[in-house]
């Protein structure tokens, strides 16, 4: 009895049957690699205009994916037509109507139906509303923060956290994955929704720690203005910036280090564990403790991949030493008021 060739997942390490597409175990989809080149071609295909090209890109996407995946899922949506099939040369139904006109808003708009049909099928106006939520959502969370904070701090932290974001919303877009602008949500914090479409641990690692990383960024030019100027204002932004990512970086439920940390395995997690007590040590900053009791927990979890990826921890780790640096030189001007 012949067995079938096996191969081992890219991220899990456990041994796949040759025709499997995604692993039974982690989930890592096989062709993610392929996918993710798949998806930005047929994207940039659709930009172009050249539909028809891109639809065949859609249909190849469609082979390398499990049929009940999200991803599958996911181009099905994007495919579905959006307008009833009109037959060549017809442009309108046989009683002389429009096809828009049978929509049965259309009929409660009067003579406005048809245009109000054509404009909610317009991909403009989709692209629009997003990004009117977008506007409208960040607008009110600079709102609350300048009801609670003065108008100076409140809108310097919430350009922080749009920078933050931002920089998942970048990662993203430079790998021709579907994203959305930013939602925020006051008290909360805010997110980037996106889709997934042939993306392993690793990248799903990086997508996660370019917030972090474009927050500390934002954080290292307020302390750079502070240093230039002596204005408490930037010190605060530069270190309240600082926790926030850091927070942001403890290892556990949907938090960015959190998401990183499903890339590392029990050798990586437990340098990670080492590192972050030095750093606290180092910095004599309480919240490198919270990150290091999010890293013990991460030892004790079940699914861990089996392979390495020390790319990963690097990141992970130069941002957490980077954090800390900066924590560490830049003074807490809002406890010296209290």
């Amino acid at each position: 009895m012949s067995q079938s060739p096996a191969r081992n997942c890219s991220s899990c390490g456990l041994e796949l049957d040759l025709d499997a597409l995604a692993c039974s175990h982690c989930h890592t989809l096989v062709h993610s690699l392929r996918l993710e080149q798949l998806v930005r071609d047929a994207l940039a295909l659709e930009d172009k205009g050249n539909r028809q090209q891109a639809r065949e890109l859609w249909d190849v996407s469609l082979t390398l994916l499990p049929p009940d995946s999200k991803q599958a899922e996911w181009i099905c949506d994007h495919l579905r037509p959006t307008e009833p099939v009109v037959p060549a040369g017809s442009s309108a139904l046989a009683d002389g109507t429009s096809a828009a006109a049978q929509h049965p808003w259309a009929k409660r708009l009067g003579p406005l139906g048809p245009l109000a049909i054509l404009l909610l099928k317009s991909k403009g106006l989709l692209l629009a509303i997003f990004k009117l939520k977008f506007l409208f959502s960040f607008l009110t969370f600079i709102a609350v923060y300048v009801g609670l904070f003065g108008w100076r701090f409140g809108v310097g932290i919430s350009v922080s956290i749009l920078i933050h974001e931002m920089g998942h919303y970048f990662d993203i877009k430079r790998r021709g994955l579907p994203a959305e602008m930013p939602i925020f949500l006051p008290g909360l914090g805010a997110y980037v929704r996106w889709t997934g479409l042939g993306v392993n641990r690793r990248q799903i690692a990086q997508i996660s720690l370019a917030g972090p990383l474009a927050g500390w960024i934002a954080a290292a030019c307020c302390y750079l203005l502070y240093a230039h100027t002596g204005n408490p204002l930037w010190a605060a932004l530069a270190r309240t910036g600082s926790v926030l990512n850091t927070l942001n970086l403890i290892p556990v439920w949907v938090l960015d280090g959190g998401q990183a940390v499903k890339s590392l395995g029990s050798v990586e997690r437990a340098a990670l564990l080492a590192l972050t007590l030095a750093l606290w040590l180092y910095s004599s900053q309480g919240i490198f403790f919270l990150v290091a009791a999010g890293a013990t927990y991460t030892l004790f979890q079940k699914e861990k991949p089996q392979t390495t990826d020390w790319s990963t921890w690097l990141y992970f780790a130069a941002l957490l030493i980077a954090l800390s640096v900066l924590l560490h030189a830049t003074p807490d001007v809002l406890a010296s008021r209290v």
